[in-house]
């Protein structure tokens, strides 16, 4: 739910809502849809990104890293500390590797990714003890609609 009176996102379904509405911006450049947004502590968005791979031909232009870049430079250091971050895909090693750098508190995410995700499913990056910071994680949120906007994608490709 979004608190009008202070702009913030205050719960973990509405997290993924707004990812979703973020990644359906992304299929206008040819890239994947999946969304990312990240909220401080009290719940204000600091910044949200989607997929840019095809837009930017950049490799690392995931919508995680998008965003935490974004998120960081409006608090102005690399830490994000007490920081959520949702996204409707779970999160590759690439992004998972970079969420623990980033001291994020919370991930938060939508659809399993068996294939290439690293938060639970094929790696547990994130969870791994042998690391200094290991973030709280929320799987499955809204997970079949944010599936759905996957298959949809993929198969207007076909």
């Amino acid at each position: 739910m979004v608190d009008l009176r202070r702009g913030t996102l205050t719960s973990d379904e509405a997290l993924v809502r707004r990812a979703l509405e973020v990644a359906a911006e992304a299929p206008q450049t040819g890239d994947v849809p999946i969304g990312a947004v990240v909220v401080d502590a009290a719940g204000r968005e600091l910044a949200a990104a989607c997929n840019a791979r095809e837009a930017l031909a950049d490799p690392t232009a995931h919508a995680e890293l998008l965003a935490l870049r974004a998120a960081a430079a409006v608090r102005g250091e690399w830490r994000l500390e007490g920081c959520t971050l949702a996204v409707t895909v779970e999160p590759c090693t690439m992004c998972a590797g970079a969420l623990g750098l980033a001291r994020v508190a919370r991930v938060v995410f939508g659809a399993w990714e068996p294939k290439t995700g690293a938060v639970g499913s094929l790696w547990d990056v994130v969870r791994d003890r042998r690391l200094n910071h290991r973030p709280e994680v929320v799987a499955g949120v809204l997970a079949e609609e944010c599936a759905a906007l996957l298959e949809s994608f993929f198969a207007a490709q076909r």
